[in-house]
């Protein structure tokens, strides 16, 4: 703890069984990650690495931030949190906002396009994130052009310069 900060707060037994749960998720996620890893072909492709190369990075990489985090919250909390204004409920409609988004994405992108499909993901979980924050969430169209704006780069540097096939709405591979 650096000396021009005040000692942390003991957090309740309440948070530190959330802590202990979100840290032994976050291993669950590396875990199932790993799991799926190793049925994914190792053959070396491009530059070496093989398909399965950055699944088994991220599968470790989670794997040890959960492992870093359930050490903390099981040793007083995790460290240093800033203290959050309001209430402790989750915003459940929120959440709902970012995980429709989600779904729709999943459901939708081979019908709409990677374009369409991300550009409605973020569209709904600005208007999630803005709504569970108390901000105003009347900028739909703001937020569908600067969705359409990131995901119409991300899309064309994918297709067009490393022949990566997303699912596009047109046959051009511009759209």
């Amino acid at each position: 703890m650096r000396p021009d900060h005040p000692a942390p707060a003991h957090p309740s037994r309440r948070t530190l069984i959330w802590e202990t749960l979100v840290s032994a998720g976050t291993i669950a996620v590396g875990a199932g990650m790993a799991w799926g890893a190793k049925d994914i072909p190792s053959e070396a492709g491009y530059g070496g690495v093989g398909a399965n190369f950055l699944p088994w990075v991220v599968a470790m990489a989670l794997m040890v931030c959960g492992a870093v985090l359930l050490w903390h919250a099981r040793t007083g909390g995790y460290r240093e949190m800033e203290e959050v204004p309001g209430e402790e409920q989750p915003d459940w409609a929120g959440f709902v906002w970012v995980t429709a988004g989600m779904l729709l994405n999943a459901g939708l992108i081979e019908h709409i396009g990677f374009i369409l499909g991300c550009t409605l993901t973020y569209l709904l979980a600005v208007q999630g994130m803005k709504r569970a924050y108390g901000k105003p969430h009347n900028t739909w169209v703001a937020d569908a052009l600067t969705g359409a704006a990131i995901a119409a780069p991300v899309y064309w540097l994918f297709t067009q310069f490393l022949a990566i096939n997303l699912p596009g709405l047109t046959s051009t591979g511009w759209i």
